[in-house]
């Protein structure tokens, strides 16, 4: 145990191993009737960014043997289907702010080549929105596509919106069906820029200043499409001396007639190589973020001048911070941001959903950052491709995607990072799916050192006697996958249970993720 860890229950570690007589040492409650809300499919969500090898090299490969005729990699998309992307962000990122969407149309060879002054390289705009919405198509992905609001215009945004979306005959529509697109692409999801309030950004701007152009540009990309939906962009600002609460506030209180999302942003990351401050000091901050947001939500909603449901965008979140080293854009580029993730970074990719999940009825979107390559679950090269160790949780909750979350009550040892309120060594979450009538229960046992005996008891409907089990768990913490070696993958079987009023003791070992699938009779 690190330092900075501080236990403040050491009996607690007796108790878990279970004695004869002995309670256990953790409860977890269960009821169909405390739901927080649907589990939204668009929380099943990813992010391609023009950045490092994940659009050229990792979705976008022309004349390489794995690819097919679009230019498309063939055993990239044969991966990316079982994540079950709902929503695919796209062109960025920071990358969004410097970019011209209509270089990126019309024929290939005629595309103007150039310099990408967010990451430093070359852009040559061979992969442009037709091709992001193709690949969208491909994978069964609704495609949301974020405007440039640092360098770019409110006419250049609503144009945009005319070229993929309009029936008539006008002048964009016309080039849409001259570059291939006969019928409108009809993409609903939009973002009002990127990452606006932060001062590496091309065209940053203040609160006020993002607001008003927000505003401008969401007027006139609704009046060339009703039924799109917008996202603004919050503040991805958050840490020390960044007044990220204020930027929210004014964004929230100046958008809150047009938008039907904010977005938030965060990356986390075991630099102190402190598994339990890790998986605790990231989960405490991920929910004062979302509790506050919420809070915010819930204010501008009220001086509303017709009321409309604005929702929580979590459009950017993942582990990354090895290959972060740089200080600047162009330094953290020269990573190409590949991060070889390990098998406690699975277990924090569990810790996100589950407070995803926990806040279902504010969360209705999130994004992994990235798809391929570039912090990703997909790793390549010119030969093939592994998938690393997060990339079977998020496959893992995307079953999920329409269930009811759960608010379930959970009593369980606690222990202390550094200064921070106790946190408890269970991180769960739990969803019903009324049509099948499965409950699945999400733990992560976040203890670096103690299996946890748990009590399950669960309040309606009787449960059955077999559990379907899935399992990442694995006895070093920093076991990696390679290509032709995914050392990292889920356990599965069905266990049987042992039903006693209603519930049943568990297991969940030390350093671990788990799904229990639950049938009610």
């Amino acid at each position: 145990m690190k330092k900075s860890t501080i236990i403040i229950a050491s009996l607690w570690a007796l108790a878990a191993v279970q004695l004869p007589g002995q309670r256990p040492a953790s409860i977890i409650r269960m009821d169909t009737n405390r739901v927080i809300g649907e589990v939204h499919p668009y929380v099943f969500g990813n992010f391609a960014e023009h950045l490092g090898r994940c659009i050229y090299g990792g979705i976008f490969e022309e004349n390489s043997p794995l690819a097919g005729p679009d230019g498309f990699r063939k055993d990239v998309l044969e991966a990316v289907k079982p994540l079950g992307v709902s929503v695919l962000r796209w062109p960025g990122g920071n990358f969004a702010s410097g970019y011209s969407w209509k270089d990126g149309i019309g024929p290939r060879d005629l595309r103007p080549a150039r310099p990408d002054h967010a990451w430093g390289a070359l852009e040559t705009n061979r992969f442009g929105t037709d091709e992001f919405l193709q690949y969208c198509e491909r994978i069964g992905a609704q495609p949301y596509l974020c405007i440039n609001a640092g360098l770019g215009s409110v006419d250049e945004a609503r144009q945009w919106v005319e070229y993929t979306n309009e029936t008539r005959p006008t002048y964009w529509a016309l080039q849409r069906k001259k570059n291939g697109r006969e019928k409108p692409w009809n993409v609903k999801i939009w973002g009002l820029g990127n990452e606006i309030d932060g001062p590496w950004q091309l065209g940053h701007k203040n609160a006020e200043d993002y607001a008003k152009f927000a505003l401008e540009a969401a007027k006139a990309m609704r009046r060339q499409d009703g039924t799109i939906q917008l996202i603004a962009s919050g503040s991805s600002n958050f840490r020390a001396g960044a007044d990220w609460i204020a930027w929210n506030r004014t964004v929230l209180d100046r958008l809150k007639d047009e938008i039907d999302y904010i977005s938030l942003h965060t990356y986390i990351g075991n630099r102190d190589n402190d598994f339990e401050k890790y998986l605790g000091a990231s989960a405490q901050d991920l929910e004062y973020r979302l509790q506050v947001v919420e809070g915010q939500i819930k204010a501008a909603q009220n001086a509303q001048r017709v009321p409309r449901p604005i929702y929580i965008a979590f459009d950017e979140w993942n582990t990354w911070y090895r290959a972060r080293a740089g200080t600047t854009e162009a330094e953290i580029a020269s990573t190409g941001l590949e991060e070889r993730y390990n098998f406690e970074d699975s277990l924090a990719t569990g810790m996100f959903f589950n407070a995803f999940l926990r806040h279902a009825n504010s969360v209705k979107m999130a994004n992994l950052a990235q798809l391929v390559n570039v912090i990703a679950p997909i790793f390549t090269n010119k030969q093939g491709l592994f998938r690393q160790t997060i990339y079977w949780p998020l496959a893992e909750y995307a079953k999920q995607r329409g269930n009811m979350s759960l608010d379930v009550q959970v009593s369980a040892p606690t222990y202390r990072v550094v200064q921070r309120a106790p946190i408890s060594y269970l991180d769960v979450s739990a969803t019903h799916a009324p049509n099948s009538s499965m409950i699945f229960l999400n733990v992560l046992n976040r203890s670096e050192k103690m299996d946890l005996v748990t009590r399950i008891d669960n309040i309606t409907g009787r449960i059955g006697a077999a559990a379907s089990v899935w399992e990442m768990n694995h006895p070093d913490l920093k076991t990696t996958n390679d290509f032709g070696k995914e050392t990292i993958r889920p356990a599965t079987r069905t266990a049987s249970l042992k039903i006693v009023n209603n519930g049943f003791d568990y297991t969940f070992p030390k350093h671990s993720l788990t799904i229990l699938g639950l049938k009610l009779q």
